[in-house]
């Protein structure tokens, strides 16, 4: 094990200083497993696997520039797989007591003089047994947690090796931010002057020099809000429509997710309809909503909400690595469109239109510049996504095949990304042993009662089919 304190990356630095009163940066998930399984099981894996990958074992120091991980010398994992006994209320149903207590760890801060990250085992739930697993968005992001966490499933893989390098971290971030953010500069340089003007190449050499003094002066602030200017295609966004779904969080999350539907129904729609699988899905989540917002008398009629949905800017082979290596992309969601065939070809055409954008790798060198910062010069500049959203989407195939977890079955797994800022949903939709599922995490100000916007979901797509078989066959 290595004792040496490593720098942390400026983009995890910018997740690090992200949790607010109303939303905290955690990745929460859900493993359901039959049979049960036993605290010491899964402690002995966690040691086993998990802790293999250096993250797990570090705790965050943080300074005035920065941060760094640093072995944590009174590491317990009994600290970090917590035994956990669920006893429903009267008249509540185990699965509702489930996601009530997912609901109340989303809003529970991780002790920050240990590791990010914890696992909650309910031995006994609905006879098998429940995991509920918390780790701090600065770890990494969804597609690396994925990978990583699975390492701990029966047959889960070992890190690989890692070559010995000086200066590990910094290096390996400089490689990378000059693979992908400034090779790339010759198309995005040329696009971006003539929409937006030369700023956004000064943004990005400063990623090109990432050791420039800039903290803690008034340069950092100018530069910051320079920097909102220079992505002017994120400023330049309106607002989406005014729904109850937006405003004021109060920090109660609620949590809901639906059972898996297969997945073998969805891709007959979309070749059907010559759209693809999240076409589909998108859309029956535009639908949902639309019908919620209905019922709550918050007329839809000609409404559109933004998500933000990430998108993975890494080698797939390289997740291991973990940390955050993604951009956000914009999606409109068509919530007014109430013929379901006509709001997946919205959905179509507004997908196409993010293909080829610039706008992912541009939210990415926000990031960057914003783990540079004083914080409330980062709060100001994050707030652009939060005020031009209502919703934080991700959409995540998962494995094809169900798993194993010491000996059981993992039956059903739903995870939530956190959102930023005073967003106040969260949509997942994951794919998993031949099923997809739909998952929501909201503030109870905003919207009480996600499950109502989960129940919609299948009589969506279940429209849509019967609509699909109505069409001409040619």
């Amino acid at each position: 094990m290595s004792h040496t304190a490593e720098r942390m990356s400026r983009v995890d630095t910018a997740w690090l200083r992200m949790d607010n009163d109303v939303n905290l940066m955690m990745i929460v998930g859900v493993w359901l497993l039959q049979p049960g399984i036993t605290h010491e099981a899964l402690c002995q894996r966690v040691q086993d696997k998990l802790l293999k990958y250096d993250r797990f074992r570090q705790r965050v120091v943080q300074d005035a520039v920065g941060a760094n991980w640093v072995e944590d010398e009174h590491f317990d994992i009994g600290r970090h797989v917590v035994r956990e006994a669920l006893e429903p209320r009267s008249g509540q149903s185990i699965r509702d007591a489930l996601q009530e207590r997912v609901g109340e760890l989303a809003t529970t801060p991780l002790d920050d003089r240990h590791p990010l990250w914890q696992f909650h085992l309910i031995e006994h739930y609905d006879g098998g047994s429940a995991m509920i697993a918390r780790v701090h968005h600065c770890i990494g992001d969804g597609i690396a947690l994925i990978s990583v966490v699975l390492s701990i499933t029966d047959g889960g893989s070992d890190p690989p090796q890692r070559r010995e390098r000086e200066k590990p971290d910094e290096a390996h971030e400089e490689d990378w931010l000059s693979d992908a953010v400034l090779k790339p500069l010759t198309d995005i340089t040329i696009k971006a002057i003539g929409m937006y003007g030369s700023g956004v190449s000064k943004s990005m050499e400063m990623l090109a020099n990432p050791q420039q003094p800039l903290l803690g002066s008034l340069d950092a602030a100018r530069v910051g809000y320079q920097v909102v200017n220079d992505v002017g295609a994120l400023l330049l966004m309106p607002d989406d429509s005014p729904t109850a779904l937006k405003g004021k969080p109060i920090g109660k999350k609620i949590v809901a997710w639906s059972e898996p539907m297969p997945l073998d129904r969805v891709k007959s729609i979309g070749k059907g309809l010559g759209c693809s699988i999240n076409d589909v899905l998108l859309a029956c989540v535009a639908g949902a909503i639309g019908a919620y917002l209905r019922e709550q008398g918050d007329d839809p009629a000609g409404k559109e909400i933004r998500a933000m949905v990430p998108v993975n800017l890494r080698p797939l082979e390289e997740a291991w690595k973990l940390g955050n290596r993604f951009g956000l992309a914009p999606l409109v969601l068509p919530i007014g469109i109430d013929n379901p065939i006509e709001r997946v070809y919205a959905v179509r055409r507004r997908m196409s239109e993010l293909k080829g954008s610039y706008q992912p790798l541009l939210a990415f060198a926000v990031l960057a510049v914003a783990g540079l910062l004083i914080k409330p010069v980062q709060d100001a500049l994050l707030g652009v996504f939060a005020k031009k959203s209502t919703a934080v989407m991700t959409n995540v195939p998962g494995p094809g095949k169900a798993l194993s977890l010491c000996g059981s079955t993992i039956r059903q797994n739903m995870f939530w990304v956190p959102a930023s800022g005073d967003i106040g949903m969260g949509v997942s939709i994951l794919t998993y042993d031949g099923g997809v599922q739909f998952g929501l995490i909201t503030d109870a100000q905003l919207c009480p009662h996600p499950q109502k916007i989960i129940d919609r979901f299948e009589p969506e797509f279940e429209k849509l089919l019967l609509l699909t078989l109505m069409l001409p066959w040619n």
